[in-house]
């Protein structure tokens, strides 16, 4: 089966119901699509593994990943696209390493969308303003975001060869093109 956005929601439709985490899905999705756009790939082929790559974190959060793999091959997912979803999750509930950009793009995009949404969160205006240098300075203050693996991040930029702030302007980029379907257009936007 080839892997559209569409298909990534319908699979993720009974699994992933709660707002937040469909809120994370469509961030990573919309970062791996501007890191596929970066590297040349099928942009729409990295969103839907973006959007489906926490499909079964709801239902077992303390087991994720391992209901996953099976899972996700029975329904009809290809090998490398189940591979490219555990590899997400190397070292951290997962031995699989990830080795192409599109592996170590969501590894590393997991983690730092989550700080670039709560930064976002914090402005008037939401990410439509957000400047990498803002978003830098919070990223260095350990506290801000504290639940988001600057560690995991930097291993990740480390694979693909790339800076924080690179990876950082990138999903930005690619996050403020969706901020108001990812709730971050800001609060001066609500009133």
């Amino acid at each position: 089966m080839d892997l559209t956005l569409e298909k990534a929601k319908e699979l993720n439709k009974e699994m992933v119901t709660e707002e937040h985490l469909i809120v994370h899905s469509l961030n990573v999705c919309y970062a791996m699509e501007a890191m596929a756009n970066h590297f040349g790939e099928d942009a729409e082929h990295w969103k839907a593994v973006g959007y489906l790559h926490d499909f079964d974190y709801e239902k077992y959060p303390e087991e994720h990943l391992q209901h996953t793999e099976k899972e996700l091959l029975a329904l009809g997912v290809s090998p490398e696209d189940v591979r490219a979803i555990m590899s997400h999750g190397f070292e951290i509930c997962t031995d699989v390493k990830p080795e192409t950009n599109m592996e170590k793009s969501l590894f590393t995009v997991d983690e730092l969308t989550g700080i670039i949404q709560a930064c976002a969160r914090m402005r008037p205006n939401g990410i439509s303003d957000l400047e990498l240098k803002s978003f830098m300075k919070k990223y260095k203050d350990k506290r801000f975001a504290a639940k988001c693996n600057r560690e995991t991040i930097q291993k990740g930029c480390d694979m693909l060869g790339m800076e924080v702030s690179e990876v950082a302007a990138i999903c930005i980029d690619g996050m403020r093109e969706h901020a108001e379907e990812i709730g971050l257009l800001g609060t001066a936007h609500t009133a």
